[in-house]
């Protein structure tokens, strides 16, 4: 048996935080709006956090709190108040990276673990020796750090965690310490509030009072210029268990409640294998198995970062891949032979569905479908909180996720 190896997934939401720990995190990561990275598309509050806390630790799973933004003057009374108010319940570690507020963290919370966000770029063996001895305990290394280097700085500074992003967006910016959204959108991504023009639509314009002149080559489709892929590691994660990563960390609070499920199970499954068997051929297969289910996400393509000393691809034309499969619902329940359902996107009688579960994908059969009023219908819509019953040839396990395997619509007809 190998070390032990966390899995570290991404929490938007509570519901996210529970997907997250049924379909195989060890630990989760997400913070206030205020004091984390993700100001938009992020409903924590302090009382989320109570509860978050007493669900993890009855899983015996791990939560960590995120207070990694760049603070000024103004922020720094509000943060010693949401300090004073995590000192009285036992998260597990706080992820910061401006150094005011890992002092704070050491004056306030002194038994709770600091890890080093990855915004502070740490990129070296020396730096990972000072924040070590700053008393951090776990370093989140710079996505821009390669194997090689993860390699040495493991043999060289002992006694301290090394984490690691393998899954999820890539910023164009150094770790992520970009302006850009301030500086066209007065919203700074270094307070939790990136706006993404990074991913935006540029074109060429003549006019001379436009506000950005910049050089660039575009086609008839405009350009995606500062575009990255995405991050997709799930073929190397043996590379970087045996180079000294111990916690291996997923992107992705912004995203559904699907593809937390989804990318959390696969690589779940891929480090059991590692750990579990010594069989090459076994972990090959289980990441075969695992990487067609992350090919049938929506990405923007996906590369292997920096990890393997290559540039990054860039995604010039802003295009999307995959969406092989549409997540359509959510089980919440059984009612006798009927299985519950919150719909997010239309399910039609006829549609060719299966179950995603922590386990495995089952594929099902659509019956009968019914409103919230018990009456047979043909079709279901999403955007209300009605629940819809289902019945399926078979009852599902609540919490497993419902999507569409064969994007070939039913549409109804016109009257």
């Amino acid at each position: 048996m190998r070390k032990k190896i966390e899995l570290l997934a991404p929490a938007g939401s509570l519901e996210k935080m529970k997907y997250a720990f049924a379909y195989g995190a060890d630990a989760v990561y997400f913070g206030v709006p205020d004091f984390s990275l993700r100001v938009r598309i992020n409903k924590f509050s302090e009382q989320d956090i109570l509860e978050a806390v007493a669900y993890a630790h009855k899983l015996k799973k791990k939560i960590y709190v995120t207070l990694n933004i760049y603070a000024h003057n103004q922020h720094l009374e509000r943060v010693e108040k949401h300090l004073k108010f995590l000192k009285e319940i036992k998260i597990d570690g706080i992820i910061a990276s401006d150094p005011g507020i890992i002092n704070l963290v050491k004056k306030y919370l002194p038994n709770v673990d600091i890890h080093l966000s990855t915004q502070a770029n740490a990129t070296n063996f020396e730096a990972v020796k000072f924040w070590k001895s700053l008393g951090v305990k776990r370093i989140i290394l710079a996505r821009e750090v390669t194997l090689r280097e993860i390699e040495e700085i493991s043999k060289k500074v002992k006694g301290i965690e090394l984490e690691y992003f393998v899954h999820g967006a890539m910023c164009m910016s150094y770790s992520g310490r970009c302006i850009l959204s301030k500086w066209m959108n007065n919203k700074s991504a270094n307070l939790g509030d990136c706006t993404q023009p990074c991913r935006w639509k540029y074109k060429t314009v003549r006019d001379e009072k436009d506000r950005y002149e910049m050089n660039v080559e575009e086609d008839r489709h405009g350009t995606y210029f500062f575009n990255s892929y995405d991050m997709n590691l799930i073929s190397h994660m043996e590379d970087l268990v045996k180079a000294g990563i111990s916690s291996m960390k997923i992107e992705g609070r912004a995203k559904s409640v699907c593809y937390v499920a989804v990318v959390t199970r696969a690589y779940r499954k891929v480090i059991d294998a590692i750990v579990e068997t010594r069989h090459a051929s076994s972990v090959r297969k289980v990441i075969l198995e695992q990487k067609k289910e992350l090919d049938n996400l929506v990405h923007r393509g996906y590369s292997t970062g920096f990890l393997l000393e290559q540039e990054p691809a860039h995604n010039f034309e802003g295009k999307l891949f995959g969406a092989k499969v549409e997540f359509v619902g959510e089980m919440r329940g059984v009612e006798g032979k009927l299985n519950i359902m919150k719909i997010h996107n239309a399910v039609l009688k006829n549609d060719k569905i299966e179950a995603i579960t922590p386990e495995k994908n089952i594929a099902i059969k659509i019956k009968k479908i019914f409103n919230d009023q018990k009456k047979e219908i043909s079709e279901a819509h999403g955007g209300h909180k009605k629940l819809y019953y289902f019945e399926f040839d078979k009852i599902l396990p609540e919490g497993s996720l419902i999507r569409r395997t064969a994007l070939t619509f039913s549409f109804r007809k016109k009257k």
